[in-house]
């Protein structure tokens, strides 16, 4: 295949639990790709959301070391990311992002020729979401003319009129995204091979699919019901309103009815690489940044905890030579940075000798265990405290950072507070069960292997706060972070 393209599409918050195995009444096109070429049934991320978890997979590093987290919300410039590792070996490298993290002013953007934002019309570093929040006309106007001459007023008009009247409240992301797509593969122009990312969007709150996608997985006649369920995963943990198991289990329907829409979002960037005689020669990894609860272990979203919910995700590879990795064993997404160089035939030693994880291409024999950190509360106690005034005592339990390490049989969570878990994973893997009390034998083996890896590298020194604009803070709030 000499050097061939790379795809790399992140389904943000896809979880294990509705895509391993692929199910083709949910995913129908990643089940094809799955059969075609490799699912991995047990890959896990490294970091529980979306910030962190792709920050390791663009560096192959854990956060830890690179040091983008909660309490460092930021990529720094210390370790080379993949794009700029694959156009320095002289590929196009082209990135979409539909979440607010993935973007340049949060360090995302570093060796990208082209990276779009599909909430704007005109790429621009001025961001006027504060102008679609408004929610009267004086407010609207008030947000325009603070940001409009920050940067062009032309380019920011455009995109203040595309984000209020185009963009819809449903969600678009995943249709805009890939007409994005197709329309770059038609327009290329070159014998460069390509290095793609697509931050695709929809299984992440508020799950707003179209009708059509999320009817066949509620009860019949109530779409409207389960989109009027109020999804705000702060407020929520806060107490300021409650959901029911019967609300819980539309939005689950919801919750699949995203994961089906995407899915065929998926099919059609597949046609559009035929269309434009790129398939065969192109090596697309699909993959889950992190999961979601949706009621499960009593959350709303995917902050505060590093159960396999969050941390069990989907990975696929089709294309390529045959992986030496078995579909079966224990896969961490920082694996995918130097199995990518290895897949584009790219040597760079600098970049091999940052990633932490393992090329699934070469690897004799497999691990023995997987590692997740939750370094820093997001948000904070105090941006809470900040939003809601006082909260309950009970949230305080979440002001610690956490590390976790999984074996085949056993999980160990570990907080900076003292507090250990342990669950027979093998036997319950849905984590019902502590028992680091009954089996203090296991739980010492593991902690002590944990403490190994995290006194085996030296670790980001970063813990400021980085500032960030209005309309920023004000997207990250749809979404729940804040």
């Amino acid at each position: 295949m000499g050097h061939p393209n790379i795809a790399v599409v992140v389904m943000d918050t896809a979880r294990a639990t509705e895509t391993v195995p692929a199910d083709p009444t949910i995913t129908p096109t990643l089940a094809e790709l799955a059969d075609e070429g490799t699912a991995y049934s047990n890959a896990f991320t490294s970091a529980p959301w979306t910030l962190p978890s792709h920050a390791s997979l663009f560096t192959g590093t854990y956060a830890s070391r690179h040091g983008a987290h909660g309490g460092h919300t930021y990529l720094d410039e210390g370790y080379t990311t993949l794009a700029e590792t694959l156009a320095g070996a002289g590929y196009e490298t082209v990135g979409i992002s539909n979440n607010t993290w993935i973007t340049e002013e949060f360090g995302f953007a570093r060796g990208f020729e082209t990276f779009h934002k599909t909430w704007q019309l005109v790429q621009s570093a001025t961001d006027l979401g504060e102008v679609t929040r408004a929610e009267h006309a004086r407010g609207k106007l008030d947000a325009f003319v603070s940001e409009a001459f920050s940067g062009n007023p032309i380019v920011n008009g455009l995109n203040a009129i595309y984000d209020e009247f185009v963009r819809t409240n449903a969600d678009d992301g995943a249709a805009h995204t890939t007409d994005w797509l197709a329309d770059w593969l038609g327009k290329r122009d070159g014998d460069r091979p390509f290095f793609c990312f697509a931050n695709y969007i929809e299984p992440h709150i508020e799950y707003r699919p179209p009708r059509e996608y999320a009817e066949p997985f509620l009860p019949e006649g109530t779409y409207e019901e389960a989109i009027a369920i109020r999804q705000d995963p702060r407020a929520y943990d806060v107490g300021e309103y409650a959901i029911t198991e019967e609300e819980f289990a539309l939005l689950e329907g919801l919750y699949r009815g995203e994961l089906a829409y995407l899915d065929a979002k998926l099919g059609e960037f597949r046609a559009a690489l035929e269309a434009a005689g790129e398939w065969e020669d192109t090596v697309l990894v699909v993959c889950g940044d992190h999961g979601e609860n949706i009621g499960d272990h009593g959350f709303l979203g995917h902050q505060y905890n590093v159960y396999d919910t969050l941390l069990h995700v989907p990975l696929v590879i089709h294309g390529g030579p045959e992986p030496a990795a078995d579909e079966d064993e224990l896969i961490q997404l920082l694996d995918l940075f130097p199995t990518l160089l290895d897949l584009a035939g790219v040597d760079a030693p600098a970049a091999r000798e940052q990633a932490q994880g393992r090329s699934l291409l070469t690897r004799e024999t497999p691990r023995e265990s997987v590692i997740a950190e939750y370094v820093s509360p997001q948000p904070s106690m105090a941006q809470l405290e900040e939003r809601f005034g006082s909260i309950p005592d009970s949230l305080y339990e979440y002001d610690r950072s956490l590390r976790a390490i999984r074996t085949d049989e056993y999980k160990y969570i570990r907080g900076s507070d003292g507090s250990e878990e342990l669950y027979d994973v093998e036997q319950d893997p849905e984590e019902r069960f502590e028992i680091a009390a009954t089996e203090p034998e296991i739980a010492a083996e593991l902690a002590a292997e944990l403490e190994g890896w995290a006194d085996s590298f030296e670790h980001a020194d970063v813990d400021e706060a980085v500032e960030m604009a209005e309309a920023t803070k004000g997207r990250l709030r749809d979404l729940g972070y804040l």
